[in-house]
């Protein structure tokens, strides 16, 4: 018979175990953010996070499987922000939820970094990252594509709205300025720019 993982006991070296897999996970999405998956060594986030690399390899028998459990963990913060507690947001409110990560992710620089970056390496083929950003893309291209496609039954979007250039420009237009951003922080606000291209939008396709 199993219980709620929140009254379920725990003994103190899982509770140790899991604050160390944890931090490890934290000190390798800052370092990958700052010097990509090739520039990091496993010895240098087993030194930051204070194990030692047979400690570190313990929980995580390569860099790859590290940078894995990076991005899952990435994954499932962003995807529980946009998801709330009713599911994907579909219509306008998905180009809303987006705005609001924009607007989170502003507060994120390291994360940003992370995904800007590991995307540039992840083109080739071998690079350990790359079987995730193409998910990664596909699975953003099917959600607002439902998400275009709903607005248009549902009377919100105009029926000629073009489902396919919304969705690649929606992407080009946050990845593109996640790379501004980075560059000139002090001179570009994702926010504000990406709520500009979403006003833009409504006032086109908007029923």
């Amino acid at each position: 018979m199993s219980v709620p993982p929140r009254y379920r006991a725990r003994s103190r070296g899982d509770v140790s175990g899991e604050e160390s897999r944890a931090k490890a996970v934290a000190v390798a999405t800052e370092l990958f953010a700052l010097t990509g998956f090739k520039g990091t060594s496993v010895a240098a986030v087993a030194a930051k996070t204070g194990l030692s690399q047979s400690g570190l390899l313990h929980h995580f028998p390569s860099k790859a499987a590290l940078l894995t459990a990076v991005l899952e963990e990435r994954d499932r913060q962003d995807g529980d922000f946009l998801a709330g507690t009713s599911g994907p947001p579909l219509g306008w409110a998905a180009f809303d939820a987006l705005a609001a990560l924009v607007a989170r992710n502003s507060t994120r620089p390291h994360l940003v970094g992370l995904f800007v970056r590991l995307a540039a390496e992840a083109t080739e083929p071998d690079h350990p990252a790359h079987p995730w950003i193409r998910q990664h893309y596909r699975g953003l291209e099917q959600w607002l594509t439902d998400a275009v496609r709903t607005g248009r039954q549902q009377g919100e979007m105009a029926a000629e709205a073009p489902i396919t250039a919304i969705v690649r420009t929606t992407i080009a237009v946050i990845d593109g300025l996640q790379q501004q951003w980075l560059l000139e922080p002090d001179e570009v606000s994702m926010t504000a720019e990406f709520e500009v291209f979403v006003a833009t939008l409504r006032t086109r396709w908007g029923r």
